[in-house]
């Protein structure tokens, strides 16, 4: 590590958990962002700043205005600029000797299978029930941790899921792909702008522990958020035994 290095992450270092080893894992470590949006964004600018060596940013749309109300990534002056282009020049502001890789795409699952089998972590930042289910599905395929997060109107969510461990549930346990699920978009349902910052960071600091070896991770547990009266409640879950994503891995 470099002296600048030593400065710049100096108040990692300076936690016991974390030290030097933990920040050379970070410096080493690669994180695929899926979605540069209202979460998308904190969790992209907090790895930058935190020092991850390679991150990988998939998004496949533009900077609109409506966006930047809760997309703290994006400026005014970028509106039309490719999401992960706005956010890349985000973080490089940030931390110029971070390696991000913007890739404008949606991602299929031909293409997830390449991005998340070079991970060393994957943040679920999307916006839609699809592109969740198939990022889960690549990350039990690869077993690579997965930080998967979701905010509409007051609500927010988070969790952890490690295919590392067996007995680990994924995506899926928790809301089965077949479901009959009605998929509401902020578009049309609205959302309060601070609540993505909220659940954004907090995919970067489970993120962030995944990577140093840091603590407990949200793995078993779903947080869920209520922006109205700012309470949080946690749902324990089990692994599913006959989960049709990850019962054979």
């Amino acid at each position: 590590m470099t002296d600048d290095q030593l400065l710049r992450y100096s108040r990692h270092i300076l936690l016991d958990e974390v030290g030097i080893e933990g920040q050379e894992r970070v410096l080493a470590a690669h994180a695929l962002i899926i979605g540069a949006g209202g979460l998308g964004s904190p969790a992209a600018l907090y790895l930058a700043s935190a020092g991850v060596g390679r991150i990988t940013l998939v998004d496949d749309d533009v900077v609109d205005l409506t966006n930047l109300q809760r997309q703290i990534a994006h400026t005014t002056a970028r509106v039309g600029t490719p999401k992960v282009q706005s956010a890349a020049q985000a973080m490089a502001d940030i931390n110029p000797e971070v390696q991000v890789t913007a890739l404008q795409a949606r991602v299929d699952a031909a293409a997830l299978d390449s991005l998340v089998r070079d991970a060393t972590v994957v943040l679920d930042c999307s916006d839609n029930y699809a592109t969740r289910q198939a990022v889960n599905a690549a990350c039990v395929r690869h077993h690579k941790p997965l930080v998967a997060g979701a905010v509409i109107q007051f609500d927010g969510q988070i969790t952890v899921v490690d295919p590392r461990d067996a007995q680990s549930p994924c995506y899926a346990c928790i809301f089965p792909p077949d479901a009959e699920f009605e998929e509401v978009r902020c578009s049309t349902m609205g959302v309060f702008a601070p609540l993505v910052g909220v659940v954004g960071a907090m995919q970067a600091a489970e993120a962030l522990k995944l990577i140093a070896g840091v603590g407990q991770s949200l793995e078993g547990r779903l947080l869920m958020l209520d922006g109205r009266a700012m309470e949080w409640n946690t749902m324990r879950v089990q692994r599913h035994a006959d989960c049709p994503v990850c019962v054979a891995r």
